[in-house]
């Protein structure tokens, strides 16, 4: 893909010409793909259109683009998507699909705002799978993720903010079963990764394809291993939590913060909590960080031990890596993510706390007792070894 001086940052939008708008979304997609960005932002303001990328998880402004063009992009955009194009009022919602080197899926999603109408773009690209081994696990979470994967049933979550990477972790995980020998299907909103030796479904609320129904049609599709794409009520908790104690592995994720607050929010769900207990194998609890760029990273030390409650993680004098920005990280000083987690593997002490509906300090304790690492325990070990930075870890375990 060549690329052009277009591209360079300037507050000044770019003069494109009124039958440019094929050319031009074919060249943002491709700058985005080329800059490996999950997603790309056209936001209208009063004098041009914003153009930005969100790359390693933070947004990166791109050069502008003017108003002549911009409405033509939107258009072709709704077109391709199949939008109602003249609908300006309501949000819409869209995919398709572009060819480069190889096909990249977009989903597509407009908003009405004050200045005309915001685009998102999302890039789903099937070679966004993770390999097991790249994720970030240490080698001792590797293998009690790894030896639950290989059980013939169990319940097993994935926790953290939208955009963590919950359901990359699910689909590494999936990697690891011998799908020829088992059959597996998924209920997911939406697909990220077409996967071509499993079955995969998305739901459709306005069909009446929840989770909830999707799961029990699932339980008629003879399963062995099932991927929920999240739990969002007590009922498709409680399909889940029952399909793992009859004989299924079951993957899922939960919006929670942490792996304690998972176990308690499965409990406030309202499911039995001798079913959770019994069925709950392990808790993933996990976040992002970005990498700092191998090109133009710099080492300091610490002027002043860092803590994490009564609890030194770093001492002062510790050489930490910062990021300090070229061509090559796009001046953001960082270069890719890689993922800090918290595996809380349940045993027979922490079953009888969810039996007891035991509060979350409960479970902490016995943590702490146990010197579980945390997550923000787990960041440091990364700026230890010169792959993060403490700003970062700090950013994502506050």
């Amino acid at each position: 893909m060549t690329s052009s001086n277009r591209w360079t940052n300037s507050v000044a939008p770019e003069p494109y010409g009124e039958g440019d708008a094929v050319q031009v979304l074919n060249e943002l997609v491709g700058r985005a793909v080329q800059m490996n960005a999950s997603d790309l932002h056209l936001e209208p303001k009063r004098e041009f259109v914003q153009v930005r990328f969100r790359i390693d998880g933070t947004m990166v402004e791109q050069r502008h683009l003017g108003y002549d063009v911009a409405p033509q992009i939107v258009q072709r955009i709704k077109v391709l998507a199949r939008m109602d194009i003249a609908e300006r009022r309501t949000p819409q919602d869209g995919q398709f699909s572009l060819n480069f080197d190889q096909p990249v899926h977009l989903r597509a999603s407009t908003f009405p705002c004050s200045q005309g109408e915001k685009v998102v773009l999302r890039l789903l690209r099937g070679q966004s799978l993770i390999a097991f081994h790249k994720l970030g696990l240490d080698p001792e979470e590797m293998r009690k993720v790894r030896e639950v994967a290989g059980r013939p049933q169990g319940f097993v979550v994935t926790c953290g903010p939208t955009g963590s990477g919950k359901t990359s972790t699910l689909y590494a995980m999936l990697q690891l079963i011998d799908t020829t020998r088992v059959n597996v299907v998924t209920l997911e909103d939406p697909i990220e990764v077409e996967l071509m030796s499993i079955t995969q479904g998305q739901t459709n609320v306005r069909a009446g394809f929840t989770f909830a129904s999707g799961l029990r049609a699932i339980l008629r599709q003879d399963p062995d291993v099932i991927l929920v794409g999240e739990i969002r009520d007590s009922e498709t908790a409680a399909i889940a939590l029952q399909a793992s104690l009859t004989g299924h592995l079951v993957l899922s994720t939960l919006h929670t913060s942490d792996a304690v607050e998972t176990v308690v929010r499965l409990v406030d769900l309202g499911v039995e909590p001798w079913i959770i207990a019994n069925a709950l194998s392990v808790v993933v609890a996990q976040r992002l960080v970005r990498v700092v760029c191998p090109r133009c990273q710099a080492r300091v030390k610490l002027d002043e031990d860092l803590w994490d409650g009564d609890e030194v993680l770093l001492p002062a004098g510790s050489e930490v890596v910062r990021p300090t920005g070229c061509p090559e990280c796009h001046r953001t000083g960082y270069k890719g993510r890689t993922g800090i987690y918290e595996v809380l593997e349940l045993d027979d002490e922490l079953r009888e706390l969810v039996k007891s509906k035991a509060n979350a300090p409960a479970y902490r304790e016995i943590l702490r007792r146990r010197r579980v690492r945390t997550l923000r325990s787990a960041g440091f070990a990364k700026v230890l070894a010169g792959v993060t930075t403490v700003d970062e870890v700090m950013r994502v375990t506050t």
